[in-house]
């Protein structure tokens, strides 16, 4: 079985971090930034763990965990909180609003991963928590514009769209950001520094998150 879990830190590089080891242990990971976008992922994709940050923009972890605790689709999903808010007092108010357990940040990777490993280990399969629908064939056609990814259409936006074809034309090859920049965005346009990320991160949320491997600070490639 493949457990879905979805991180949620207004940190872009820890986000990265800890879905890169997480993808590579096994795991399904989606990832949000703030409470507002994680509740919208909680939703749509019922994650077995989320991994919640407590001081975020929009929505702070108390109120995010306090609405998903609201939502009766999501009353299986086990909610750890990853703060550097180590505090008693935090990590009371975190079990008030009904997390399972509280981690400490920093923590080392290997030690995170073996406690997500612990903590999964409590759930019980039932089958209120059957995976969505799997995502797993990917067909890009450029002359019609359309992505089918397990035999649904989904539409992408220009650049999106673009992207994904650049990385799909050879699978498992590394293509450096700088490619990216000059071929979707062009040489004379100039963007963010996050303007990449940014995109994979919606193209990830739409086809899944397996297909697309981060090698931080050199680029992206695609897997099947």
């Amino acid at each position: 079985m493949t457990y879905r879990i979805l991180l949620v830190d207004d940190e872009v590089d820890i986000l990265e971090f800890i879905r890169y080891n997480l993808v590579r242990e096994g795991y399904e990971v989606y990832t949000a930034q703030d409470g507002a976008e994680a509740l919208d992922l909680a939703a749509k994709y019922r994650p077995h763990l989320i991994l919640l940050d407590m001081m975020m923009p929009r929505m702070d972890g108390i109120e995010t965990c306090r609405a998903i605790r609201r939502n009766p689709e999501l009353r299986h999903t086990i909610i750890v909180f990853l703060s550097a808010l180590g505090e008693e007092e935090q990590q009371l108010a975190g079990f008030d609003v009904g997390a399972d357990d509280y981690l400490t940040k920093p923590i080392k990777m290997k030690l995170l991963v073996s406690r997500i490993q612990a903590i999964l280990k409590r759930i019980d399969n039932t089958a209120e928590h059957d995976a969505p629908a799997a995502r797993e064939a990917i067909t890009v056609d450029r002359e019609r514009h359309t992505v089918r990814c397990g035999g649904e259409e989904i539409a992408l936006p220009r650049k999106e769209f673009a992207l994904l074809e650049l990385l799909a034309q050879s699978p498992g090859k590394l293509v450096p950001r700088d490619e990216i920049y000059a071929r979707i965005w062009g040489s004379n346009v100039v963007v963010g520094d996050r303007t990449i990320d940014v995109h994979i991160r919606k193209l990830r949320q739409k086809i899944g998150e397996q297909h697309i491997v981060t090698v931080k600070g050199v680029g992206y490639k695609y897997e099947p």
